[in-house]
């Protein structure tokens, strides 16, 4: 059993010298901090207890090191709350104790230091202030064992107190893939770059290759070494050295990640849920500047609260959006802690629900509330992926951006999605998950469309897709498009024939001559491309024998459902051949400098006589497919 341990407490309290005592191992690593007596920065020592290995990390305790206190508590299982009994409960108890309770700290001791040095009725003075302090939180009730570096008194009864603890932690979440925060860099002669850190989850193995993130570059995984023993494979929960190859160690600094390459990408907007310290100096409003640490990261932030006041009071807890200053990796779920910009304190911690989020605007509020409260609730896998794909809305969602999100293992977010499609939460079209109730708003509004174009058609045997699709629908992904016409399709509701969609019971009130008909003139405007005859003449030997005042009526309909496209008064083109003009023009203009054209150079494109460019032209100047500059004109993107 892989447990880390993390010391809590005020500067001078003993941290250091009780890890020494536990294991052997002087934490304090920099000679300042041995010239000066306290521990500046995180120091490291491990100590093996029957089937449990234990990493202990040692925390500065002075409050001008609270950034690098922070960076090592990110990832402990257990925390030993260290009170001197000879001072009791200081400031740096209180927001240490704070920040371990913030970051979803679940199991703890407390031990009572310098016994040794203290009557019986001191000692429980302190005593009493420790429970007070741990009163209603995961310390509440947990064994305060008074200790004794000097003489030994407590010690083997804490270790005995540490291996119970260990076996209430949790277990680790095993769907998540390789994560890594770093939380020191430095270089060994003949060996290069080497990082180290608490492996958050998943598992690192020699020889293979790992991201760097927030830089994205690639790195090979050289050496491994856990509690200071050469591994081959380092597993979630330990305390792991990785020797670098292909980077180095002056491009690697505290609060960068290693993980799977591809998984995770850069934050800039992050939704979370807050929770404000009843000792927060104030409420919390939208627009501060604050520090927010997340792993070993941190990152000054500007915070926007998601209520309709904007601020949040100390003690309160609500919903907030981080926009970071510089970018942030992070997965939902994972645990933060803000402190006030200046004069920094501690103020509030809590969970990422959202990375990779957008600003919310006023009008989307509610909406995004109710996506952060369903994630806050989110159970399991396949929960989280039916909350995920239906706050996608019309966009959809992919499963990578599932995996970004999440930080799940591929093998995760390949089950959840197939439960989802299983239990018809979602449908898969292409790589894009769909929620069902996407669809069927979508497909509700498909219906409402094509049943209006009906009363306004009644002669037309059904709307043309392109129509459809490109008017109230022309933003939807096309996957998202499709799936909803498929399930209407599949619900017998709509037929699609021939690229035209109908209501499955609706039949064109027209005479089978004049149907007939205005198949001919389709058919004859589709195979006459960008050379099509003057209108006039179309009308006038209209085929079938139809009249001309209702030829000239079939027109207006194939018009009206869009299939043609008025240029002029003399030519109509069928829409296939316009649309696929604009798209040969713009590829054209894509090689041209400046994407200016020319008459001649259009007709080139087009492959049509100067007496169909000139109206051409002109219709695109119209619908903003080109500007006129002179005698040319310019290609518009």
């Amino acid at each position: 059993m892989e447990i880390i341990v993390g010391t809590a407490g005020h500067i001078d309290h003993g941290k250091t010298a009780l890890v020494r005592a536990l294991t052997g191992t002087d934490a304090d690593r920099l000679p300042e901090e041995k010239r000066r007596g306290i521990t500046i920065d995180i120091g490291f020592a491990s100590l093996d207890v029957g089937d449990v290995h234990f990493g202990f990390v040692d925390v500065p305790g002075h409050e001008r090191f609270v950034k690098n206190m922070l960076a090592g508590a990110s990832g402990i299982d257990i925390v030993i709350l260290v009170v001197a009994a000879d001072e009791g409960v200081m400031p740096q108890t209180r927001e240490h104790f704070d920040i371990c309770r913030l970051l979803g700290v679940s199991q703890g001791v407390v031990a009572l230091t310098k016994c040794d040095l203290v009557d019986s009725e001191t000692l429980a003075l302190a005593r009493l202030e420790a429970a007070e302090l741990a009163s209603g939180s995961f310390l509440d009730g947990a064994p305060m064992i008074p200790v004794s570096v000097v003489s030994g008194r407590g010690l083997k009864q804490l270790k005995e107190e540490l291996v119970q603890a260990a076996r209430r932690v949790p277990s680790r979440n095993a769907d998540r893939a390789t994560f890594l925060p770093i939380d020191r860099s430095f270089t060994l002669k003949g060996f290069g770059a080497v990082v180290t850190g608490t492996l958050a989850s998943g598992e690192i193995v020699e020889g293979t290759e790992l991201e760097l993130l927030p830089g994205r570059q690639k790195v090979r995984v050289r050496g491994l070494q856990t509690h200071e023993r050469a591994v081959t494979r380092a597993r979630a929960g330990q305390r792991t050295a990785v020797n670098l190859g292909g980077i180095d160690h002056a491009e690697v600094m505290r609060g960068m990640v290693l993980t799977e390459p591809g998984l995770l990408l850069p934050a800039h907007v992050i939704d979370a849920e807050l929770e404000m310290l009843p000792e927060a100096p104030g409420p919390l409003r939208s627009r501060q500047r604050v520090r927010l640490h997340i792993g070993t990261s941190e990152v000054l932030a500007r915070l926007a609260v998601l209520n309709t006041d904007g601020s949040l009071a100390p003690g309160e807890k609500g919903f907030v959006q981080f926009r970071c200053e510089s970018p942030v990796i992070c997965r939902i779920g994972d645990r933060f802690i803000i402190r006030r910009y200046s004069p920094q304190q501690t103020i509030g911690g809590g969970r990422v629900l959202m990375p990779l989020s957008a600003k919310v605007r006023k009008k989307d509020l509610s909406g995004r509330l109710e996506v952060l409260s369903a994630v806050t609730a989110a159970s399991d896998p396949l929960e989280m992926v039916n909350i995920l794909t239906e706050s996608a809305g019309t966009k959809g969602i992919k499963k990578d951006e599932i995996k970004a999100l999440t930080g799940w293992r591929p093998e995760t977010v390949k089950l959840a999605v197939r439960q989802s499609l299983e239990a018809r939460r979602s449908v898969e079209r292409e790589d894009l998950l769909v929620g069902i109730s996407v669809l069927e708003t979508v497909g509700s509004q498909c219906l409402a469309t094509i049943e209006r174009f009906h009363r306004d058609e009644p002669l037309a045997a059904g709307m043309p897709r392109e129509k459809l699709k490109g008017g109230a629908f022309r933003h939807l992904p096309e996957e998202v498009f499709a799936g909803a016409l498929a399930r209407l399709e599949e619900a017998g509701s709509v037929i699609t024939e021939k690229g035209v969609v109908k209501l499955s019971g609706h039949k064109a009130d027209m005479p089978p001559a004049e149907q007939a008909a205005l198949e001919s003139l389709r058919s004859a405007f589709r195979k006459a491309g960008l050379s099509p005859p003057k209108i006039a003449e179309v009308i006038e030997s209209s085929a079938e024998g139809i009249a001309p005042e209702t030829a000239n009526k079939l027109i207006q309909i194939l018009t009206r459902t869009g299939e043609i496209r008025k240029v002029s008064d003399e030519f109509y083109f069928s829409a296939e051949s316009i649309d696929s003009l604009r798209e040969s023009l713009r590829q054209a203009a894509d090689k041209l400098p400046d994407r200016v054209i020319d008459v001649s150079g259009f007709k080139a494109v087009a492959g049509v006589s100067r007496k169909y460019a000139i109206p051409l032209l002109e219709y695109f100047d119209r619908e903003r497919v080109t500007a006129r500059a002179g005698d040319k004109r310019v290609v518009l993107k």
